[in-house]
Formats: structure tokens, C-alpha cells, sequence
């Protein structure tokens, strides 16, 4: 082992090792005197949620250095976020140029493994508190290793005689603690039943304890870590299983620290172990001192936690060793291979001493763990927590219960011919005065879910009771400016009734000042608003099938397709026909497609009308091709969408949930009945949104109300949105059809009946409303409160008619404004045809539908754009080649240059006016016409100048007259 001195620290060394003793010392003292006169420092990383562990740290070094003038520790600590392993590391390196002997680490695993391989590579000794497994070289871990935990919880369930019972663990990592449970019986034993509680649900876990009060198992082995275990133990008490026939081991050694004053008078046995003993005269000195106090346990629990004790055996533990050994620290960089070459000597001598300190004896085994140690067996009970045995490695579990007092609460316990006192208020549907023209006194003046509760409870139990109403109607609370409690709350605490029931919402500020049974009723904070209003149809509502961006895209391809057929029908040779079938060489040609007809065309396709124009050419029939495919899937689309839209009804309401409310959209204003729970837990929140919420509550006043009715009212007659109670909100929509509930919980909580603290009957009465819950009675009483008395059930049968909606007028506006718009602008035209003598000219119908299905965009029709663009490219060059194809024919036929025939031909082309072209080089007399009649275009013109003399020479000028008048109209 490198670096060890020669001295040894042992007491039982032999009397020969003295001389050698004294001439080590006498050849030390001056490199022990330079060395002591310098800091010793001892570096301790905690989280900031915990600054007591920096107090004590401190505390301890202090203590150490009184003990010990010549030793001169002195403390670096630093926070850090809990498990927030690069913040350590980084604070960690920048303490190693300090001069460490010693780190003490964080709490968390994520922090302290991280801080542990830091220390790892530079040797530097790390003292550990955590509960951890796989400790190992440079650790000290002063924590009782896990395994010998649950042997000691082994030996405590067979020492109670449990054997078929139910572990409820926190996570993974506990598992290894009650292994030795899980190899008890082996295949053959009894059931050992596994139940993980903390699924990630944020703390919520009732699922999990809700199916262990359905299974049989009454006993519980439960581990887990402080920070879940207060949370699980309330909601324990929720579901009703901390009654008499449950018992429980918490195997958590700091369980003790816990707020267990609510589960003192439950009647389940709870059963613990515990490192640190408050009534040990060490303990209590440190904790005096600490807490500056002269009574720092005060209630059940003891706030000294096993990480606490820890810290300051630790100090203890590395100042004995500096009696003995004194090693000259050095600076160490986490940017560079530097180690201290004696931490790990420093760890084994500190491994070898033993100490007695506020966990008790402290001693490591070969391995270097801590195996060998003593806890003290405890029990919860009515008068705080109790010793009842102690456990030890070498000796196992000892019973040592003390005898029992003799007292008198089991007989009053009992409420068999009991008379309470019961005050309620007036609230639908918990508690009402009858509507009756008889006068009614007593009891019998009341009605109500919370009456009939009492009422059933007072049958199962054999009590009696008097109602009586609270003056104020308040449920009760602290006044703000006083600090009195008030309302309900007020009167049991004063003692003039026994219980309070009514919708009385159990938070942790009542629960200060009275306590509850388990809830009766679960439910939440919702908002309750009036239901959306039907939106009114648009007049041109039936353009909404298509979005504006398909509407853009039709129109450009209504005109990019037009002019494509203009263009390619002047291309194509084929679009050129023989004006007149008679005329065997005419001089001039004609083409049907002019830019008019072109969009004739194209408008009656899409209307899937047709028209008189069929193409010819290839290219031509190409492109209409694509447009009639283009405009079947385009007219069944919109054909399709527009059911949709002519028969749904849009439904707009300002406010979807609280974020919208928190914002004021739509001009909405809210608020909540002053004083009570809800608006309470606004103010509490910690959620920006409902602290926005609450900010807004409490700079505009005018908006809270003093009862729920008020509120109830403003939301009926204004823009208005009220925050209640679901159940509330559920009583309200079966009568009042114009309102309803907007948005999810905000939050989960209970009712429950209020009585004072420590009353003796409060868990006969939860047991009692368990079993009501359990044979249906209270669903059964809810379902007659809300749906069937006062009312109840006028909204369920309100829904839609069946069947389709008739359409009306404001539906089809759009559609009769377009016919009309349509019919005038024909009349207008009519009459100018008929003053201007031009040709009838086809109109465009426009159609417009709206309705609350979602509008056909662009990306559901891009396939069609994608085949009419694809075919239209594909005519085009075909056209183009054709073009190319018949200039090289004509010109070579004709004995012509083929480049000035084809430019020829393109400068006509582009040209873009004229229907007609004239023929460049006339076939011989001899040879037949080719010409395919001509179609009915119109406005196309015709000369025949050159045509043989005939003796019906007569008749074709007369043509050629016709054809001539026909051009210039």
C-alpha cells in the first residue's frame, strides 16, 4: 500500500511497538506541525433543496475543531440542482484547486456517480450518504449497505408471522433491497405479490393502490424514497386503505421524518425501522444545535434525516483519522492525469477505525461496506411513534413492545346511539330546503345528496343527528386580514357542530384546520361557458369546397389550357381546313379554333357540358384529353365536398379551454366565487397559465361572485365564462340547455365530510362511505340527484333532428345571386348582339357553398393539376414537331428553302390574329381535293380569286359575297 505511514492507530498494540512509536512521532512533529498549521479542507456538493445538509456540514467541522485545537478542517461547499450531473462535475473540478482531502457527495444518483468517477481518477477520497449498492474504491459509503436492510425487513416479517403479503415498490433500484422477501418460500409458499406505484403518472397514484384494495392482501412491505413516499401515503388514505385491517412495514430508514401526524389515528399497524434515534443524548445535543431549539422534535417527526447524521459521522469520521495521520493535500486539475497518490491510503486507514456517532456504531467490513449496524424497530400509534424491538446484524429482530395504556378509545370509537351536530349550506344539489307550501321544521326541511348521505351513514352506524343551516351560507377558509378561520369551518372548530357537510372541497389549507373522511365525491376544477352558437351561412358559402388556392390554380389552368389549344390548333396542319367542300383548290384555309372558341371550349368541358368544337390534330386531341380528365376528377371532387358543405353546420365559440380564457379571446370575461376552493387554487398555482388566471381575478373584482347561482346567471345573460366544480358544472347542463362545460380538469381533488381535529369517529365514518361506495349507493344517489330530482335529465333528450336538414334560402343565396347576375348580364349582351351584330357569347356560371368540412386545398387535387400540365407539355411537343415535319415537306415538295418555309410558317403563328391563312402552293387542277368539310366555325372568311372559270360563276360569287359580309361582322 503506497504512501502509508508508519504509525499505527490501533489502542490494542503491543507494548514492543512503542520505542518505534515514539521515534516515528519525535521524526514527524516538525512536518506534522507545518502541515496542521495550514486549512485542511473537505469539500461537500449538495442540492439546493435541501440547505439543512449545509448546515450540518458545517456544524460538524465546527465540532470537530473544538474537540481537537490542533485540527484546522475547514468546509467548501457548494449547491447544486438536484441530479444535475454536469453542474456537479463542473463545481467539482473547480474545488480540486483547493487543496481536498475529501469530498463528501451529493444525494442524487445522476450528481453523485458523476462526482464519484471525478474523484475515482484523482484518487481523492468520496464519502457517500446514499443508499447505493456498488460502492467501491475511492467511496466511503456510511450508509447501511441495502442488502442487510432487507434481511432486517426479512426477519421482521416472520417475526409478525406475515405470509402472504404484497410489496409496493417505487422504481427498479429497490427490487434489490427485497430480494431476500422474494426467495422466502421459494415456488411452493405463498403468493409475494409485486406492485410498482410510481409509473410516471406525475405523482398520481390512486390506479395503482385503487386494484391493491381490490386484491386480498392486507399486509404491505412498501420501499421507496422520500420524495414520493408523503405523497403515496395521502393518497394511501384516499382510497381507503389505512383502516384496521391493513398493516404495513415502510422500509425507508428515513420514514420517520415524515408528517405522519395525519396518519396517527388511523387503525392500520405501520411499522418502520430507523438509523437515527431522537431520544439518544448525542442526537438530541446536535439537533438543539442545528435547529436552535430547545425541543426540535416537535409533533410525530423527526426533521434529521439519515444523509444529515451521515455528513456528521463523516466529519467525525475523517477528524479521528487526522489524528493519526496527516497527509499534505496537493492541487489537482480535472485537465490533466494528476492523482493524489495517498487518497486511497487515507480511505483504507479511515475504513479500519471504528466511531460511535449519531447512526450509531460505525464499522466497515473487509469489503469495505457497512454491514455491521443496529436499527431501531418503530410503530405508529395514536400517541406518536413507539419503539418496539430493535434489530442488529448479529442478533437479528427482539421484541421489546411496551405494555399498553390503558385507555378508552376503542368504546368511543363506536357511534351506535351517538347524537351529532351537522351543519350544511344551501348549495344545489348537496344540500336544499324542500319545495313544499307546508311550514317544515327540523330535518325535515331539508333535501339533498349531502342530506341523504348523512342520512345513510346515520343508518349504517346507528347514530342520530340535527341539521341546522350556516348563517353566511360561507363553506369556510382563513380570512386574509384576520387570520380567523370562518364559515363552516369556523363552527366545528369552536365546537358548535360535530360535522360539516355540503360541496366542501378538501385542500391542504382546511386540512390544517379540521380533518375529512375519504372523499365521497372526486371531481375538478372545469369552466363553465354557454354553448357555441351556429354560425350563420356566407352568401357565396358554396365556393368554400375548394379552397382560394384551388380556385387561383382552376383559373390558371382554364386560361393556360385555352391558349394552348389557340396556339397548338394554328401549329397543326390538320387544325387547317377547306372553308367550302366544293372548292377543290381554295386560296385560303380556315381553323375553328379561334381564341373565343378556344375558351368556349374549355368552359364547357369543365362545366361538363361540351360543345359544337372537336379537335382534329393529335396534339390538340392530347390537350383535350387532359382537360376532360382533369375536369371529371375536378368536378367530382368538388360534386362530393359539396354535400358535406350544405348540410353541416358550423359551430364557433370563442373559448376551446383555459389557455383561450386566460387570454380573454373572443372578449370573454371569468371569474369564480370569492373565498372559495377554486378560487384558492388559482392563487396557490404554480402553472403560468393559472397564475395568469389568477392575476386577472384579482385586479377586476367586478367579475368574482358571492355564490355559485350568481355565477351560474352571468353566464346565461353575458359573455361570460364561470369556474366551478365539474360536479357543480354537471347539475347545471341537465337543467339549463344553453350551457355547458368547455375544456378538461384543471385539476382533481374531493368532497368530504368536515369534522374537528382528531375526532375519535372520523375513520368509522370513511370506512362506512368505503363500503357505500363499493355496493354502488352513492353512484345510485347521484345519478337520482343530478338526472332525475329538480329537473334533472330536461337537456339529456335535447340533441339534433335525424335525418338531413332541409336547405334554405340563406344556403343557396349565392347560387340564385349567380343565376341572377348571370340572367342580367345575358339580357345585357342580348342586346348588345343585337345592336352590335356580333354572335351569341357563352357566359361563366359561378357556384359557392359553405359548411364546416374542411376546404379541398391544393395538395389533395396536385395529381390532376400534375396529368392536365403533363399532357398539355406532351401536345405542345407534338405540335411542335409537327409544325417542324410539314414546313420539311412542303419545302422539300415544293423545291424551297426549308428554313425560310419554317420561319414563314412561325412568323404566322405568332402573329396571333386571323382565322384564316392563305394557300402558298396550289395542288394541280388534275389532282383530288383532300379537304375534310369544314367545320361550323365561327366568324371564319374565305377568297377564291383564283379559282377556273365555270358557268356557275354566278353562284360562287354570290358565296364569296356571303363569306365576305360573314368576315367583316
Amino acid at each position: 500500500m503506497h504512501g502509508r505511514l508508519s504509525v499505527d492507530a490501533r489502542p490494542k498494540g503491543q507494548l514492543g511497538s512503542w520505542s518505534i512509536l515514539l521515534i516515528s512521532l519525535c521524526s514527524l512533529t516538525s512536518l506534522l506541525d507545518s502541515c496542521r498549521a495550514e486549512r485542511t479542507n473537505v469539500g461537500l456538493i449538495f442540492e439546493n433543496t435541501n440547505p439543512d445538509l449545509e448546515k450540518i456540514f458545517h456544524l460538524a467541522i465546527e465540532k470537530a475543531n473544538e474537540q481537537n485545537e490542533e485540527l484546522n478542517l475547514h468546509g467548501v461547499a457548494v449547491a447544486i440542482e438536484p441530479n444535475n450531473a454536469f453542474e456537479a462535475s463542473k463545481k467539482l473540478c473547480k474545488m480540486l484547486r483547493q487543496h481536498l482531502v475529501a469530498v463528501f457527495g451529493p444525494s442524487t444518483n445522476m450528481a453523485a456517480r458523476h462526482a464519484l468517477s471525478i474523484c475515482d481518477a484523482k484518487e481523492l477520497p468520496f464519502l457517500d450518504t446514499r443508499w447505493d449498492f456498488g460502492a467501491q474504491l475511492p467511496t466511503i459509503n456510511l450508509h447501511p449497505h441495502p442488502a442487510q436492510v432487507g434481511v432486517a425487513i426479512k426477519d421482521l416479517v416472520t417475526a409478525l408471522g406475515w405470509e402472504s403479503f404484497t410489496i409496493i415498490y417505487e422504481s427498479g433500484e429497490y427490487l434489490a433491497t427485497v430480494n431476500e422477501l422474494l426467495k422466502m418460500y421459494g415456488t411452493t409458499g405463498p403468493t409475494i405479490t409485486l406492485r410498482r406505484y410510481d409509473l410516471d403518472l406525475n405523482g398520481n397514484y390512486r390506479n395503482v393502490l385503487r386494484r391493491i384494495r381490490n386484491a386480498e392482501d392486507k399486509s404491505f412491505v412498501v420501499v421507496g424514497s422520500l420524495d414520493t413516499l408523503p405523497e403515496l401515503f395521502k393518497q394511501v388514505q384516499q382510497v381507503g386503505l389505512l383502516t384496521s385491517s391493513y398493516r404495513y412495514i415502510i422500509g425507508n430508514l428515513d420514514w420517520q421524518t415524515m408528517d405522519l401526524e395525519p396518519y396517527q389515528h388511523a387503525d392500520s399497524n405501520i411499522t418502520g425501522l430507523r438509523l437515527v434515534s431522537p431520544v439518544n443524548e448525542q442526537v438530541l445535543e446536535v439537533a438543539k444545535a442545528l435547529y436552535e431549539s430547545e425541543e426540535p422534535f416537535q409533533n410525530v417527526s423527526c426533521p434529521l434525516t439519515n444523509s444529515m447524521a451521515l455528513i456528521y459521522d463523516g466529519i467525525q469520521l475523517l477528524a479521528e483519522t487526522y489524528k493519526h495521520v496527516n497527509f499534505r493535500p496537493i492541487t489537482l486539475s480535472c485537465g490533466d492525469d494528476s492523482a493524489w497518490d495517498k487518497g486511497y491510503t487515507l480511505v483504507n486507514y479511515m475504513k479500519s477505525l471504528s466511531l460511535n456517532g449519531l447512526t450509531g456504531q460505525i464499522h466497515f467490513d473487509y469489503e469495505g461496506l457497512r454491514t455491521d449496524f443496529q436499527l431501531e424497530v418503530i410503530e405508529l400509534g395514536v400517541s406518536g411513534m413507539q419503539q418496539i424491538g430493535q434489530w442488529s446484524s448479529a442478533d437479528g429482530f427482539e421484541m421489546n413492545r411496551p405494555a399498553p395504556a390503558h385507555t378508552l378509545e376503542p368504546d368511543m370509537r363506536s357511534l351506535m346511539n351517538k347524537s351529532f351536530v351537522v351543519v350544511t349550506a344551501i348549495s344545489e344539489p348537496y344540500g336544499m330546503l324542500k319545495e313544499t307550501a307546508d311550514k317544515m321544521e327540523g330535518n325535515a326541511q331539508f333535501e339533498g345528496f349531502g342530506i341523504e348521505l348523512i342520512d345513510e351513514l346515520s343508518k349504517k352506524l346507528g347514530f342520530t343527528y340535527t341539521f341546522y343551516l350556516q348563517p353566511d351560507n360561507k363553506y369556510g377558509g382563513i380570512d386574509p386580514k384576520t387570520g380567523e378561520w370562518n364559515g363552516m369551518l369556523r363552527e366545528i372548530i369552536d365546537h358548535r357542530a360535530d360535522m360539516g357537510i355540503t360541496d366542501l372541497t378538501m385542500t391542504s389549507e382546511r386540512e390544517s384546520g379540521v380533518d375529512f373522511t375519504i372523499p365521497f365525491m372526486n371531481l375538478g376544477i372545469a369552466i363553465l361557458f354557454r354553448k357555441p352558437m351556429k354560425e350563420p351561412p356566407k352568401l357565396f358559402s358554396f365556393m368554400s369546397p375548394f379552397s382560394g388556392e384551388v380556385w387561383l390554380w382552376l383559373g390558371l389552368a382554364y386560361m393556360g389550357v385555352s391558349i394552348s389549344m389557340f396556339v397548338l390548333g394554328r401549329m397543326s396542319p390538320a387544325e387547317w381546313d377547306n372553308p367550302y367542300p366544293c372548292i377543290e383548290e381554295p386560296t385560303e384555309l380556315e381553323n375553328q379554333f379561334s381564341f373565343a372558341n378556344c375558351l368556349w371550349f374549355s368552359i364547357g368541358a369543365l362545366l361538363q357540358q361540351g360543345s359544337e368544337l372537336a379537335p382534329k390534330a393529335f396534339s390538340t386531341r392530347a390537350v383535350a384529353s387532359s382537360w376532360w380528365f382533369f375536369t371529371l376528377i375536378l368536378v367530382s371532387s368538388y360534386t362530393a365536398n359539396l354535400a358535406a358543405f350544405l348540410t353541416v353546420e358550423s359551430l364557433v365559440t370563442p373559448i376551446e379551454d383555459a389557455e383561450d380564457l386566460s387570454e380573454n379571446k373572443g372578449g370573454v370575461n371569468y371569474g369564480a366565487k370569492n373565498g372559495g376552493s377554486t378560487f384558492t387554487f388559482f392563487k396557490d398555482a404554480k402553472y403560468p397559465t393559472y397564475q395568469k388566471m389568477y392575476e386577472f381575478m384579482k385586479d377586476n373584482p367586478q367579475y368574482m361572485t358571492n355564490s355559485n347561482q350568481e355565477g351560474v346567471d352571468r353566464v346565461e345573460n353575458s359573455n361570460y365564462a364561470f369556474l366551478m366544480e365539474s360536479t357543480t358544472i354537471e347539475y347545471i347542463t341537465e337543467r339549463r340547455c344553453t350551457l355547458t362545460q368547455v375544456g378538461a380538469l384543471l385539476d382533481e381533488k374531493g368532497y368530504g365530510i368536515a369534522m374537528r381535529k382528531n375526532w375519535p369517529y372520523r375513520d368509522v365514518l370513511s370506512q362506512a362511505i368505503l363500503e357505500m361506495q363499493e355496493q354502488g349507493l352513492l353512484t345510485k344517489m347521484k345519478t337520482k340527484w343530478w338526472k332525475e330530482k329538480r329537473g334533472g335529465g330536461a337537456c339529456s333528450d335535447a340533441g339534433d333532428e335525424g335525418g338531413a336538414l332541409a336547405l334554405e334560402i340563406s344556403n343557396l343565396g349565392g347560387v340564385y345571386l349567380v343565376l341572377g347576375v348571370g340572367a342580367a348580364f345575358g339580357v345585357l349582351v342580348s342586346v348588345l348582339e343585337m345592336l352590335l351584330g356580333v354572335k351569341e357569347r357563352s357566359t361563366e356560371n359561378k357556384e359557392e357553398v359553405d359548411s364546416d368540412a374542411s376546404s379541398l386545398g391544393f395538395a389533395n387535387l396536385g395529381g390532376v393539376y400534375l396529368v392536365m400540365f403533363v399532357g398539355s407539355c406532351f401536345a405542345s411537343i407534338y405540335g411542335l414537331i409537327n409544325c417542324v415535319l410539314s414546313s420539311y415537306w412542303t419545302a422539300r415538295e415544293n423545291k424551297v428553302n426549308f428554313k425560310d418555309e419554317l420561319l414563314d410558317e412561325l412568323r404566322f403563328i405568332i402573329q396571333c390574329s386571323g382565322n384564316t391563312k392563305a394557300v402558298k402552293y396550289p395542288k394541280n387542277s388534275g389532282s383530288s381535293s383532300n379537304s375534310n368539310a369544314s367545320s361550323k366555325s365561327k366568324g371564319s372568311s374565305l377568297s377564291v380569286d383564283t379559282l377556273p372559270e365555270d358557268p356557275s360563276d354566278a353562284d360562287v360569287e354570290a358565296v364569296r359575297e356571303r363569306r365576305a359580309n360573314h368576315a367583316k361582322k
